[in-house]
Parts: C-alpha cells; structure tokens; sequence
C-alpha cells in the first residue's frame, strides 16, 4: 500500500506560499503558509504539517483502538480523540515537544482499567504512533 500527497512551495519561507494536494482529493491545493503554520491559532487562513499530522494520528489511533475493543468484545459505539501536538521554538527552529490524545470513548458494558489497557496498546501501536516514536506521545482517556 502506498498513500500519496504532493506539496508545491513559491517564494522565501516568511513571504512564501505553499499548497497541499492529496491523490484522494481531500485536499485539494490546500494553501498553507508561514502565518498558518506559525501564527494563525484558529486555522480560518489554511492549514500546516502540524495539524494533519494530529488529523492522522487521531484517525490512526481510532480506528485501532476500534479494532481491538471489538476483537475484546466490546465494540464501540463512539470514539472521540482530538490530537493535540505542542511545539517549541528554539532560535528559529521548530520541534515536537509531546502529542496528546485526548479520548472519551462510549463503549458498553467495558470497565475502566479494560478500557485503558487497549486505550494504551492502540496508542503504542498504531503506525501514525510508531512512526512518531521520537516523540512523547500522552494518553487522556475516559469512558462516556
């Protein structure tokens, strides 16, 4: 399996504009900026690296974990994470301080310490996870 997106980039990092292109057309020349990227907390002006890395991560992580409440007999009803990635800036270079996952999950008939177990395995195991292994990755999971 491989999965494809496509960036174009014109102009100097500061004053420079950049689209993002994805093969299933989700994205269509998404634009992106320096002040999306860096300055622009709402996202009203586009979107950045950061906050499709969280998008992938928080659908990785679901439907992983939805794989193995179901395959432990308790399918889910509902899975909400939202992914949050906390960055620092030192000099002028960005880097990844942590990644949280904030869960609430509807699940019947599971108990809390079940829950958090397969809460964590998925964290640990879903590939968008291992492929960020250099980053701390916290869990924040509770049932509805």
């Amino acid at each position: 399996m491989k999965r494809t997106a496509t960036a174009q980039w014109k102009g100097a990092g500061i004053d420079g504009t950049g689209s993002l292109t994805t093969r299933s057309g989700a994205f269509q020349e998404q634009p992106y900026t320096f002040k999306t990227r860096f300055q622009n907390e709402d996202g009203k002006l586009g979107t950045n690296p950061e906050e499709l890395i969280a998008a992938a991560h928080a659908g990785c992580f679901n439907m992983a974990l939805s794989f193995q409440l179901a395959g432990a007999g308790f399918p889910a009803k509902v899975l909400d994470t939202e992914a949050v990635v906390t960055m620092r800036n030192e000099d002028v270079h960005w880097h990844f301080d942590y990644i949280t996952l904030n869960l609430v999950g509807d699940v019947p008939g599971i108990d809390e310490a079940k829950f958090l177990e397969l809460a964590n395995s998925a964290k640990d195991s879903c590939p968008i996870s291992e492929a960020l292994s250099a980053v701390k990755i916290v869990l924040n999971a509770s049932l509805k």
